[in-house]
């Protein structure tokens, strides 16, 4: 799609809670040929004293606005459907935070609406580009591990205290796996493409926890094993992210650190500095226990916003396609209903789907193989 702008292209951006003020704000303002000259929100005082200047107006009312081009969406997960329709059916590209929707219903008919209406849909998966993520494409694009057997990927985080918020309230898409799953599921995609099938298991371990908040998920590929793990009562210990192949490991421990930088407001994104971490990556030889420290790539979410600029301009394919949001809302809806009835469960995508997705995310690991 080759879009015609001779302005920036004006983005509204929906939802001013965590997400929309520590990443999408921040990360839209610093890329060349975007502007965010309007914010959806309920509390314009907060708003205002962030991004002076702005227009303020209710989400609904953004939505839909005549001046805007591209509509960003960070409100809470009920919301994420009925706010992606009507921006589509106004004419706008639209961004949706994670989760796409709350189920694989509305992803697939959010998806048709999108073609009907020949604009651009995608889903905020920022961790594509942080640090562990980027080292483990470059690991595994290398081949240095022989043929990678076994991933790990954890969100552990330590927050003992049941917070009053939506996220902790029981309600539809409430709980920790709804919030971090879809990170995990989708860098696991991203890597590796689709597995088979899916067994998982939940538990509220908080004294006083009204939903999960610890998730231990594994998604099965024909000679790979995949574990994804996320909780609240973790203070550290784990690696991050872990491969294990029939030549060597990998691993890295520390935290990708721009959701830190993106806090503090010190380093604009952008910027030299932002997302540069100087934890290695461990490689550790299979036959002789050596340990050798890798330096990981730049990150920078940044890209992500980018990635989205050249798609509504032509230049480029969307940085995280539609089939992928399908995929990882499939992968999701499963997860939860093998977490309720204890068993194994194939992922439920049509065969369409799985080729769709196939043609747009390949995955690092099937790449790498193909070009041996």
């Amino acid at each position: 799609m080759t879009t015609s702008t001779p302005h920036p292209i004006r983005v509204g951006l929906l939802g001013y809670g965590y997400a929309g003020k520590t990443f999408h704000a921040p990360l839209i303002r610093a890329v060349e040929g975007l502007e965010l000259p309007i914010v959806g929100s309920s509390r314009p005082e907060r708003v205002l004293a962030d991004l002076s200047g702005v227009t303020v107006c209710s989400a609904s009312e953004a939505a839909t606005h005549p001046d805007l081009d591209l509509i960003v969406i960070a409100t809470p997960n009920e919301s994420h459907f009925p706010l992606a329709a009507a921006a589509l059916r106004a004419g706008k590209h639209v961004v949706v935070d994670k989760p796409f929707t709350l189920d694989l219903a509305e992803a697939r008919e959010l998806v048709q609406i999108a073609r009907e209406q020949d604009r651009l849909l995608s889903v905020f998966q920022n961790r594509r580009w942080e640090s562990d993520i980027l080292a483990a494409k470059d690991v595994l694009a290398s081949g240095v591990l022989g043929d990678v057997v076994h991933f790990e990927a954890h969100m552990d985080r330590f927050r003992a205290l049941v917070r009053q918020r939506w996220r902790e309230d029981p309600g539809p898409g409430a709980g920790l796996w709804f919030d971090l799953g879809p990170h995990l599921i989708d860098l696991t995609l991203h890597l590796f493409g689709l597995p088979d099938s899916v067994l998982a298991s939940f538990a509220t371990l908080r004294p006083g926890g009204k939903t999960d908040d610890w998730a231990h998920v594994q998604l099965i590929y024909p000679g790979l094993r995949v574990i994804l793990h996320a909780t609240l009562l973790s203070s550290g210990g784990i690696a991050r992210t872990l491969m294990h192949g029939t030549h060597a490991s990998w691993a890295k421990h520390g935290p990708d650190l721009q959701e830190q930088q993106l806090v503090e407001g010190i380093i604009a994104p952008g910027t030299p500095g932002f997302g540069d971490d100087h934890d290695p990556g461990i490689l550790m030889d299979g036959e002789t226990g050596d340990r050798t420290a890798i330096p990981v790539p730049p990150a920078d979410q940044v890209g992500y916003y980018r990635g989205v600029r050249d798609a509504i301009l032509g230049r480029a394919p969307l940085p995280v396609s539609p089939e992928s949001a399908i995929a990882v809302m499939a992968v999701l809806e499963t997860s939860f209903a093998s977490g309720q009835k204890g068993v194994l469960l194939r992922l439920p995508l049509r065969e369409d789907e799985r080729i769709a997705f196939q043609a747009k995310e390949p995955g690092v690991r099937q790449a790498s193989k193909a070009a041996v």
